[in-house]
């Protein structure tokens, strides 16, 4: 007995992989920092313009620092030493040019000394003294804006947030019952991206200004070193 097989031939279609829709693919879609700053409506625009502002106070503000205070810093392990040479042998004017020279917080300060040999020591420690204030106010100069940056810029970010909830609101009070997610997409991107923005801006006023204030310290550690090795040096006995 013959048993025939019913054989069914299926059609089999060529794939072209140049040929497939990459419509259900998603596309990874970027913001760039312009459109971060404009996409949020008028009352993000106002904010992020004070933040870019900021921005570059802050910057300017720590350059500008740092190089003061790397100049303060750079002075002569030796100076002192010169300096107790020149007075012991009587030289005060060599003493007088050799700061002038150096031109940093401590040699005005020890200049200031210098011309004041010959009065008193409370005097002469005193004239130090006052220098030495003066230099400080030099040394922190506009070190206070920066921290009032720190602490301001978080601030107007939240008052960004505010904002952005105040139109969320808004738009869902006008809407009535049929609420959508488009209609607070405008003030929820307010609130973030203003907040976002004063909290990165406040930060690094904040790490900014620690560290110029450590560097400041620093600084005056020296200066008071240095003024009480010259007050000693005329107290010894000649």
């Amino acid at each position: 007995m013959q048993i025939n097989f019913l054989q069914i031939e299926i059609p089999t279609e060529t794939i072209d992989s140049n040929n497939i829709q990459s419509e259900n693919i998603p596309v990874e879609e970027t913001l760039s920092i312009i459109s971060l700053m404009t996409s949020g409506g008028i009352g993000a625009q106002i904010i992020m313009s004070f933040m870019v502002m900021l921005s570059f106070l802050m910057i300017y503000i720590f350059v500008n620092r740092m190089s003061a205070l790397k100049r303060a810093n750079a002075i002569d392990s030796e100076f002192m030493s010169d300096i107790k040479d020149y007075i012991s042998s009587g030289k005060l004017d060599s003493a007088i040019e050799l700061c002038k020279r150096s031109n940093s917080p401590i040699s005005r300060m020890i200049e200031k000394g210098i011309s004041r040999i010959g009065k008193p020591l409370q005097d002469i420690s005193a004239s130090i003294e006052n220098q030495g204030k003066l230099e400080i106010q030099r040394l922190e100069k506009n070190l206070p804006y920066l921290a009032t940056i720190a602490g301001g810029a978080p601030m107007l970010g939240f008052l960004g947030t505010v904002i952005g909830m105040i139109l969320a609101f808004k738009e869902m009070a006008n809407a009535g019952g049929g609420v959508q997610v488009d209609m607070l997409a405008e003030g929820i991107y307010v609130a973030m991206t203003t907040t976002v923005a004063g909290l990165i801006v406040g930060i690094f006023a904040y790490f900014g200004y620690n560290f110029l204030v450590m560097r400041v310290e620093s600084v005056i550690y020296k200066m008071e070193v240095s003024s009480t090795e010259f007050l000693d040096l005329l107290n010894e006995p000649a």
